[in-house]
């Protein structure tokens, strides 16, 4: 019985090896597999009518759930930040730096400097050509800023939509790993491949939202959001968006005209503080209707700005309330929404829509040529663009300031948030990667998993010597008998 008892626990010994080299194999396959928790295997002696030797109770999946929890935060903290600052720093590359050629400050300077040099020489119909250019290239410019931030915030919205999509699969892949788990654990079978799958997904979904993780009966798991929001508890919640294929200057989600967000049927802030505030969700909501909508409102009034100061008062020879050098589609610029989109030359000077140069220098509304020595109104637009003047609308301050002042503070404001963004994405980026090195410290380590393996090898093979030698004794108990 003695013999028996020796070869049943080298044999249980031999099986916890074979298990055991299997684990760590396992773990050291998937060393760098994303989102795989490591394995160990659980043993304890067994006892009682199972007389001696070991028991394998089974493979535990070893994960600080605490520590991921606070990743995943940071992982949407991160993407949130990323977004915001990658949207800002396109917003600034298209407005342009005061360095830049491009910029709209570097055209406003070139056309003050071609008004006082067709001021100097009234009669030179190529000075006055080069007030027309210039004034063109401003109107294109401020046209191409208001093209490019509507087409941020369309790429915006379609990115929402893509993300609100792949939300939705998510969550319903957790859905099913949960159920998929809790028949697993019901009939006893392993279900940490089940959990690293299901891991991934949840990362994924608090890349875009920022998630926290209740473990539930049976291994199962719901999601909430910081701010409230129910994404999974027994089914997966359903959110909904419309994406809109064209977006302009006078559409936001406050008048109706773009969607908002929707988590079972039932709208849900986007805010930073709201039900799904905090990820990539956020703030692509957050860019599409704060900060190009605000960009696009201080363009406009860049825009109106302009219009106005060659607009009222300043060409005598035009009736009041015509548009001036500036118009909104030859119209007189009146309406500031969308200005900037609209904005153009008055054809009256524009030789390439029949107008005449000279119009210039005598007036938009002057019949025929007056005296080419006349420099009066070509002074006076100098000096509209010089005139400190409180802008039109609140948004860019409620000082006074210059044409060239006004389109560098507008500038300015959009440096400063990029500033403030690009900091806010350091600060993330850097809280992130030290809570996955440290999430990544309590995985796979190979090291660890290779020195195991020598001591399994070393159980194993003692484990196989009692066999052999329980064999042996069992041979010579034969021979005697026989």
């Amino acid at each position: 019985m003695n013999l028996s008892s020796a070869m049943s626990n080298a044999l249980s010994g031999l099986t916890s090896s074979a298990r055991g080299a299997n684990v760590v194999s396992s773990n050291l396959a998937n060393a760098l597999t994303e989102g795989y928790g490591k394995r160990e295997l659980s043993l304890s002696s067994r006892s009682g009518g199972a007389g001696g030797g070991v028991e394998v109770n089974g493979i535990n999946r070893e994960v600080d759930h605490a520590l991921i929890g606070d990743r995943r935060l940071a992982d949407a903290e991160l993407s949130n930040a990323e977004t915001s600052a990658g949207y800002l720093a396109r917003l600034e590359s298209l407005i342009g730096t005061p360095e830049d050629d491009h910029a709209l400050t570097s055209h406003l300077a070139e056309f003050e400097t071609t008004l006082i040099e067709a001021a100097s020489r009234p009669d030179s119909e190529i000075r006055l050509a080069s007030v027309v250019h210039s004034a063109k290239q401003i109107a294109t410019t401020l046209n191409g800023i208001s093209d490019g931030i509507q087409k941020m915030r369309g790429e915006a919205d379609t990115s929402i939509a893509l993300q609100v999509q792949r939300m939705n699969d998510a969550l319903s892949g957790v859905e099913q790993l949960n159920k998929d788990i809790m028949s697993a654990s019901g009939q006893g079978r392993e279900t940490a491949a089940l959990e690293d799958q299901r891991q991934t997904l949840i990362d994924e979904v608090s890349a875009m939202v920022p998630i926290k993780q209740v473990s539930r009966d049976r291994g199962a798991v719901a999601l909430f959001t910081p701010g409230g929001a129910i994404l999974l508890e027994g089914q997966a919640a359903k959110l909904e968006f419309s994406k809109n294929n064209v977006i302009a200057p006078h559409m936001t989600q406050a008048n109706g005209m773009l969607s908002g967000l929707t988590v079972n049927g039932v709208e849900v802030s986007t805010a930073g503080s709201g039900a799904v505030g905090g990820g990539s969700l956020s703030a692509l909501f957050a860019v599409r209707d704060d900060l190009l909508a605000s960009a696009q409102a201080k363009v406009d009034i860049v825009a109106k700005d302009l219009a106005l100061r060659f607009q009222t008062g300043l060409d005598g020879s035009l009736p009041a309330g015509e548009a001036g050098l500036f118009t909104d589609v030859g119209e007189p610029a009146t309406q500031a929404i969308g200005l900037a989109g609209r904005i153009s030359v008055n054809a009256l000077v524009d030789p390439d829509e029949n107008g005449a140069l000279w119009k210039l220098r005598d007036g938009l509304g002057a019949s025929t040529p007056g005296a080419v020595g006349n420099s009066d109104l070509l002074q006076s637009m100098r000096d509209a663009m010089r005139d400190a003047r409180i802008p039109s609308e609140p948004d860019l301050g409620t000082s006074a300031v210059d044409m060239s002042g006004l389109a560098s503070a507008f500038l300015s404001d959009i440096g400063s948030k990029r500033t403030q963004s690009d900091q806010s994405l350091a600060f993330a980026s850097a809280r992130q990667f030290e809570l996955k090195q440290s999430e990544l410290a309590d995985g796979v380590d190979s090291d660890h998993e290779l020195q195991k393996l020598m001591l399994i090898e070393q159980a194993y093979a003692a484990n196989a010597k009692v066999i052999q030698a329980v064999d042996e004794m069992l041979q010579a108990l034969m021979r005697i008998a026989s």
